[in-house]
Formats: structure tokens, C-alpha cells, sequence
């Protein structure tokens, strides 16, 4: 499998607290990975250097086929790259309709002028009528965004970075305040969007975790302590003491 992220030997402090110490983390271009690791392990951190809004003391960040470095690059432009971010609280807009919303996501030209005088064409609803079916919210495509459920705001979200075709999608704690169902219904969304593209799920919940089924990276103090199946990991002793201080 191509890789489509490499990360090596990053540092980054804040005011002499090193949040990642000489991280090393490598994702394929179809794949789903989830990253755990305690409060203060560098999850957020790890996010915040691939997308830009971080930039690291030292190490590389190479993107794509053609190992572009990410570091210096703005968030706007690692966002058109192709790396999506989707953040804990969802933030879609309340007073449009879930097809307004997810039109307004398409890959388009963004200038003021493109943006005033878009009409959506037939490919722009059939596109959005199929990111609709793929985030379970087809019968809701004319309700207001604002009447959703929590979870189904959620994957509107989720949706909404789809209709960027991004081809890493980074997801910080999707399953938090859900339903049982919608929890299950989060995990199909995920592991479908990962056939065609790579996701990595930051996650604290070990039973969402262990619903995607997938290869995991546990993060702590800034590094990877173990990485491997949900199975492999937790048999890890040194994960064991630093979850559950055994």
C-alpha cells in the first residue's frame, strides 16, 4: 500500500512541554486507523501540524505521491491538498437545509464573485443527492439543518468534508454524545469513506474503537507506544499502565 502521509521525527513544545517528542506515524492512501491515548498524549497536537495550524520545532511532514513537505504550508492550502479535518462540535450552517449546506461544500471555485452567482447544476444535486445516501440523511435533504439530531449533525459534518474530496479525512471523536444506533451508524459512514480514501479517527472510546475494526496507534506523551490491532495494543503492557495505571 502507497503511503499517503509520512510524519518523522517531529518535536513540538509549548513553552518547554514537549506535546510530541520525535513522532513517527505513517498512514496508506485507503486506509482507517484510529489514535488513542490518554488526555494530554498529543492527539490534538498531532492534528493541529498535519493541518497547518501547528508548525513543528523538527521533523518532516511529507504529502502525496510526490512527499510534498506540509511544514510552512498555510491551512488553506494543505485544506486544498486534499486533508479534511473534522473537529469535535459539529458546525454546520443551523438556518440552511442539509442540501444547501452540502452544496455549499462541493470542490468549487471560491472567489466572492463564483460564490454570489452559483447556481448548483444537475451534477452539483445528483453529487449531493449521493453524499446524502452515504451519510443517512437522503429523507432529510430539505430540512433545516438546525432541526437535526446531534448525531446527524454530526455526519452532515462528515459529509460536508466528503463533498471536498479530501483524501485524508482526520475525525476527532465522532461517536462523543451519540446514540447507540447513530454510533453504529457513524462506524459504516467511516469505514465506507475509507475504501476510497484514508481516515484517521481520534478517538477516546474504546468500544467505538473497537467497532471500526481497524489498525490503531496509541499515543503517549507525544509519541507512538504501540500500534497494531485493538487486541495487540491493549495486551501491551506499557499501554496497560498508562490507561489503566496497572
Amino acid at each position: 500500500m502507497s503511503t499517503l502521509l509520512e510524519v518523522s521525527g517531529v518535536t513540538v513544545s509549548f513553552d518547554g512541554f514537549r506535546a510530541i517528542n520525535n513522532l513517527s506515524f505513517q498512514i496508506g492512501a485507503a486506509e482507517l486507523r484510529a489514535v488513542i491515548g490518554p488526555n494530554g498524549a498529543g492527539k490534538t497536537t498531532f492534528m493541529d501540524i498535519v493541518t497547518g495550524k501547528t508548525r513543528p520545532d523538527e521533523g518532516h511532514i511529507l504529502w502525496g505521491e510526490k512527499s510534498i513537505s506540509l511544514i510552512g504550508m498555510s491551512e488553506a492550502k494543505i485544506a486544498q491538498a486534499g486533508i479534511g479535518r473534522k473537529f469535535q462540535k459539529p458546525t454546520v450552517f443551523e438556518d440552511q437545509t442539509v442540501q444547501e449546506n452540502l452544496l455549499m461544500a462541493l470542490r468549487k471555485d471560491r472567489s466572492p464573485l463564483a460564490v454570489l452567482l452559483f447556481r448548483p447544476s444537475v451534477p452539483d444535486l445528483d453529487r449531493v443527492a449521493e453524499l446524502a445516501a452515504e451519510i443517512g440523511l437522503t429523507e432529510m435533504l430539505l430540512r433545516v439543518s438546525g432541526e437535526l439530531s446531534h448525531g446527524q449533525k454530526q455526519w452532515l459534518e462528515i459529509g460536508m468534508l466528503l463533498a471536498q474530496e479530501p483524501r485524508l479525512l482526520l475525525v476527532d471523536e465522532p461517536a462523543a454524545g451519540m446514540t447507540l444506533a447513530e454510533r453504529e451508524k457513524t462506524t459504516a459512514i467511516l469505514t465506507e469513506a475509507a475504501k476510497t480514501r484514508a481516515v484517521v479517527v481520534v478517538e477516546h472510546d474504546m468500544e467505538f474503537v473497537r467497532r471500526l475494526n481497524c489498525k490503531v496507534t496509541v499515543l503517549h506523551e507525544g509519541a507512538v507506544l504501540a500500534e497494531g490491532s485493538l487486541d495487540h495494543v491493549t495486551k501491551n503492557k506499557d499501554v496497560s499502565v498508562v490507561y489503566l495505571g496497572r
